[in-house]
C-alpha cells in the first residue's frame, strides 16, 4: 500500500524533514516511517569529528514529525491545522545512529482532541530502539 509522501503532508522541508517514505498508517492512530542518513547531513562533521553520530534531539524531532504525520492524514479532523511540539517526556537514548544508517521512525497517538494530544514514539536502528520519548502536542491553524 502507497502512502502520501511526507513532504505532501508535513510541511518541513530538507534539510529538516527527517522522513523519506511512510510503511505504515492509521490515521489518528500510529505510523511507521523510514529514514536514511545518507552522511552528507550537515550536523555529521562537527557531531562529533571521528565519530559522526545523529543527534538525539533530532531523533525527537523525527518522532514528532511522524506524530505531526498521523495526525494531519485525518482528511476531515484536522485540515488547515499544524500540531505543535509542546512538550517531551521520558526521552531515552539507547543506539547510535549514524551515517548510512536507515531507521524505521514510529509513533503512536494516545490521547487526542481537537486542540491537543499525547503520544510516543521511537526510532529503531536494526529493529532495536535507538531511542524513544513521550510526545505532547497542541493544534494550531496552519
Amino acid at each position: 500500500m502507497t502512502f502520501p509522501a511526507p513532504a505532501d503532508v508535513l510541511p518541513h522541508r530538507p534539510p529538516f524533514l527527517f522522513l523519506d517514505e511512510v510503511v505504515e498508517l492509521r490515521p489518528c492512530e500510529y505510523a511507521k516511517a523510514t529514514w536514511t542518513l545518507t552522511g552528507d547531513e550537515f550536523w555529521f562533521p562537527g557531531h562529533f569529528p571521528g565519530r559522526p553520530t545523529l543527534p538525539g534531539v533530532l531523533m525527537c524531532e523525527a518522532i514528532a514529525q511522524m506524530g505531526a504525520y498521523t495526525v494531519l492524514t485525518d482528511p476531515e479532523r484536522y485540515v488547515g491545522k499544524l500540531p505543535l511540539f509542546g512538550g517531551l517526556n521520558k526521552a531515552k537514548f539507547r543506539r547510535q545512529v549514524g551515517p548510512g544508517d536507515t531507521v524505521e521512525v514510529e509513533a503512536e497517538i494516545d490521547q487526542l482532541s481537537a486542540r491537543a494530544g499525547k503520544g510516543k514514539g521511537a526510532v529503531l536502528l536494526d529493529g532495536k530502539v535507538a531511542c524513544s520519548a513521550e510526545i505532547m502536542f497542541v493544534v494550531v491553524d496552519a
